[in-house]
């Protein structure tokens, strides 16, 4: 295995130790890994998932951990945008790229436990991938979370910890319960690993699109893991030369909960210390008001020459019946993309729709004809 290391104070750890954060400043771990190139020759033929693209991955393949995550459909929706079904997943969202390198790391750690927060979706594919694992799995999930998120958790047979308040209130939660001995907190926010499997995302593309990429890549943001792992990956593959230019990756935020946008607007290189007032939103996967990677966030976007866009929650509940009349259900956290950019025209775009509907159902106050 290769070791982690803190970008804030330079701290470093190997994998082994399972640490979860930085023991000096507590803050998220960045992998010391460097990938090798990937041949887009050799690519037809290998597994039908994401492990195919062995040579970009920080972990041994082949993975005995698999449900045949990845290779997701890209469709048009305009001339220009095109849409990624990350919501046909085994467990119906995009997490699943970041929670099968999670459940690999754990299984090959042998802890007692793994734990995981989230606000159902991530939790969802962590217990799902445990289960594949054979690892015992808890996942903290706030208490308002959606009943058929909850109610997969529980099916995938993992312990539930319904956790009073907020998404920050599960987090602390989750991270207090991190320390105990033997358990390996399977955190898709500290744990550089689930950024190298969403990293998959952006390769996918590169290999659908014959090597080429779109001008821009849109992303909805909440803690950054799809962007964090885009950014990864277009890194890796302009090292590389398979690429010549880097797409602009444009973030998207619900307006009610939208810090790293007002960092970003101000030309702050992380959140501001004003406190930045946050509301209810339907886009509730994104709703985190001090995202604990924050300044790799804005450094990522600003560094791609992209920008960040917010939504409302009229457009929100636009894009999902939108969306819905294109024969594509999915949950009002995953419209927030083409909330946003759906009237693009002048540059090529891909959109991640990034959960199925059938999570959450249509936004309160949807009204179908």
């Amino acid at each position: 295995m290769t070791s982690y290391h803190c970008p804030d104070c330079g701290t470093g750890s190997p994998v082994e130790t399972a640490l979860w954060c930085c023991p000096a400043c507590r803050g998220p771990w960045d992998l010391d890994f460097t990938a090798a190139p990937v041949d887009l020759n050799s690519l037809p033929g290998r597994v039908n998932s994401l492990w195919r693209y062995e040579e970009a991955l920080p972990l041994p393949t082949p993975a005995a951990t698999s449900l045949g995550e990845g290779r997701t459909p890209l469709v048009p929706l305009t001339t220009t945008v095109s849409a990624k079904l990350d919501f046909l997943m085994p467990t119906l969202s995009f997490k699943d790229r970041g929670a099968v390198m999670l459940a690999e790391l754990a299984r090959g750690l042998s802890p007692r436990r793994v734990i995981a927060d989230s606000s159902g979706n991530a939790g969802t594919a962590v217990a799902a991938y445990c289960a594949r694992a054979g690892l015992d799995c808890t996942v903290y999930v706030p208490e308002a979370t959606s009943a058929k998120k909850v109610e997969q958790i529980r099916a995938h047979g993992a312990h539930l910890e319904l956790v009073p308040g907020d998404r920050e209130d599960t987090a602390t939660a989750a991270r207090a319960a991190a320390d105990t001995p033997g358990t390996f907190y399977a955190s898709h926010v500290y744990n550089p690993y689930f950024l190298h499997g969403t990293k998959t995302y952006v390769y996918e593309l590169w290999e659908e699109l014959g090597g080429r990429l779109p001008e821009a890549i849109v992303v909805p943001v909440g803690n950054g893991t799809l962007l964090l792992g885009a950014s990864i990956a277009l890194s890796e593959l302009h090292t590389h030369g398979l690429i010549t230019e880097r797409p602009a990756l444009i973030a998207v935020q619900a307006e009610a909960v939208s810090p790293l946008a007002a960092a970003f607007h101000a030309g702050a290189e992380e959140l501001l210390d004003e406190s930045v007032e946050s509301g209810p939103t339907l886009a509730e996967g994104i709703a985190i008001p001090r995202p604990p990677r924050a300044r790799q966030i804005l450094r990522a976007v600003r560094e791609s020459g992209g920008t960040f866009l917010t939504v409302t929650e009229d457009q929100i509940r636009a894009a999902q019946l939108d969306l819905a009349a294109r024969g594509l259900f999915v949950e009002s956290t995953g419209v927030a993309c083409w909330a946003a950019v759906g009237g693009w025209r002048d540059r090529t775009a891909v959109v991640p729709l990034c959960g199925a509907g059938l999570k959450t159902g249509l936004a309160p106050g949807q009204s179908v004809q």
